[in-house]
């Protein structure tokens, strides 16, 4: 049997993961990001975690197929990050760098990309193909995933799912200094806007009123309790999400559509509200996409990033 390691780098700590080769994930655990100085000590760290795992563990070298990373910016397929400001990187050959600290074969991809990936082999996504992963957070991100591989682009920046323009009369500025992003009302920060919008636009009595700081999860209960008003906001909602996701599905057309996140914690429910509404934007010939959640959670980009591993060894 053989192992290797499924890392996910975020700003704020390095999540790693030991898998076997059939991708049952064994252990887990977590490092901080020292992306001070320019980022210069994130892969000497991830180097040393992976070499004192394997010594506390007594694990030989030979056993080890090699280490799959997610992060958090574009990465080429030829594993170059070009450009990742929250870890204080330029453009860097992670691959060649960290193979040459580690001595083990090594694959990167953008952090969406790879968790699409994971939720595609061992997630919601399981059975599928072609998938479009997207992530309903404080922002949102996504993956596309095409026969079964990642889709990175000719800078490996394919998957910003968020920046597709919605709406081309918002007056706000979204936070890439464009206005009408996809972020801008399907994330989780979205859906407050939209509830305080709503609720600011008539006087119809709602329990959301009595709320300091309405959040979507607020949105969510209150429409789940018979809130009329909550039921308003939320098919306004289910209605941009049809049309981001139709948008996905005539791009793309994947047999489905993986929804994870914050927001996707409502379940059923905001899959069935944007089956309501899907079908008058999408082409005809993507009507029949099926929409799953998420599974995996915080672990998504570990499996996937391991499954890149798997890739690359053929």
């Amino acid at each position: 049997m053989k192992y290797g390691f499924g890392i996910d780098l975020g700003g704020t700590t390095v999540k790693l993961a030991y898998f076997n080769e059939e991708g049952l994930l064994l252990d887990k655990w977590e490092i901080p990001t020292r992306s001070q100085d320019g980022g210069r000590q994130i892969l000497p760290d991830i180097a040393q975690a992976v070499a004192d795992y394997l010594e506390k563990h007594r694990i030989p070298r030979e056993q080890i197929l090699g280490l799959g990373i997610g992060v958090p910016g574009p990465v080429s397929r030829d594993g170059v990050v070009n450009k990742c400001v929250n870890l204080g990187w330029g453009v860097l050959p992670i691959e060649k760098q960290l193979r040459e600290l580690t001595g083990f074969p090594v694959k990167a991809g953008n952090d969406a990309n790879v968790a699409a990936l994971g939720e595609a082999w061992k997630g919601g996504g399981m059975g599928y193909e072609s998938l479009v992963m997207a992530t309903l957070g404080t922002g949102v991100g996504g993956g596309i995933i095409l026969d079964g591989k990642i889709l990175y682009g000719a800078r490996g920046a394919a998957g910003e799912i968020g920046h597709m323009v919605l709406n081309r009369k918002e007056t706000l500025v979204c936070g890439c200094g464009k206005k009408g992003c996809v972020e801008q009302y399907c994330s989780a920060s979205g859906i407050a806007r939209t509830a305080r919008e709503q609720l600011a636009s008539h006087e119809k009595p709602s329990s959301l009123r009595t709320v300091a700081d309405v959040t979507a999860k607020d949105v969510f209960d209150a429409s789940a309790a018979g809130d009329e008003v909550a039921k308003e906001i939320l098919e306004t909602v289910y209605d941009r999400l049809a049309e981001f996701t139709a948008n996905l599905a005539n791009c793309f057309d994947p047999e489905a559509i993986v929804l994870g996140g914050g927001v996707s914690k409502a379940g059923p429910v905001l899959l069935e509200g944007i089956a309501r509404h899907f079908k008058k934007y999408v082409f005809h010939a993507m009507a029949d996409v099926k929409f799953v959640l998420a599974t995996l959670g915080n672990d998504a980009g570990a499996y996937g990033a391991f499954k890149l591993v798997l890739d690359q060894a053929g």
